[in-house]
C-alpha cells in the first residue's frame, strides 16, 4: 500500500524546535518566520546542544543579518505562491516590500547578492514546484492549477513549466500515471 502525506515545513519546524527548546530548559519566544528571541541568557553549553540537536533535523541557524533577510524573503515567497487564493491580484514585489518593511529595490538586490539570482527566479520555482505538487496530489485540471497559481494563461503555466523542468505539464502527468499504475500493478 502507498499513501501520499501533505506536510507543512513552517509547522514541522517550529514543533521540532518548541520540542527541543523546552527540553534544554531554555526560555524562549517565537517570532515570525523562523526568529527566535531568547528570554535570558543562554549559556554556551546549552546553545551548543541546540545548534547539535538543529544539525540533526537539518535546521541550520542564521547569524548573517544579510542571510537572514534573505531567508525571510524565501519563506515569504513560499508562503505567497502556497496561499496565492489569499493574494489574488497583488504584485509580487508589493506583496514583498509590505510583508518584509523593505522597499523591492533593496530586497530584490540583497537576495541576488546573496544567492546569484533573482527574486522572479525564486518565486517561478516555487511556483512550478506547486505545480508540480498539485498535479501529483490532486485532481485539478491545468486551467485550474493556472488560475490557482495566478497564471495568467494554461499556456503562461506550460511556457515556464516546460523552461523550468525542460518537459510540458501534460508530459509530467502522463509520467505520474505512468508510475501510479506501475505502482498499482505491483500490489
Amino acid at each position: 500500500m502507498k499513501i501520499f502525506i501533505k506536510f507543512d515545513f513552517t509547522r514541522i519546524c517550529t514543533k521540532v524546535i518548541d520540542e527541543k527548546l523546552v527540553a534544554l530548559n531554555i526560555k524562549y519566544r517565537m517570532l515570525n518566520f523562523g526568529e527566535i528571541e531568547f528570554l535570558e541568557d543562554v549559556p554556551a553549553d546549552k546553545m551548543e546542544a541546540f545548534d547539535t540537536i538543529l544539525e540533526d533535523y537539518g535546521i541550520e541557524k542564521i547569524e548573517n543579518q544579510k542571510v537572514i533577510l534573505v531567508q525571510k524573503i524565501k519563506d515569504t515567497i513560499i508562503d505567497m505562491v502556497m496561499n496565492a487564493d489569499d493574494t489574488m491580484n497583488v504584485k509580487s514585489s508589493v506583496y514583498l516590500s509590505e510583508k518584509l518593511g523593505h522597499s523591492y529595490g533593496y530586497l530584490a538586490n540583497v537576495f541576488s547578492e546573496v544567492t546569484y539570482t533573482s527574486i522572479e527566479n525564486f518565486i517561478i520555482l516555487q511556483r512550478i514546484e506547486h505545480a508540480k505538487s498539485l498535479m501529483i496530489n490532486t485532481e485539478l485540471s491545468l486551467t485550474e492549477i493556472a488560475f490557482r497559481l495566478q497564471y495568467s494563461s494554461v499556456a503562461h503555466l506550460s511556457t515556464q513549466f516546460k523552461n523550468t523542468t525542460g518537459i510540458t505539464p501534460t508530459t509530467f502527468q502522463r509520467i505520474i500515471a505512468k508510475r501510479r499504475e506501475l505502482n498499482t500493478n505491483k500490489s
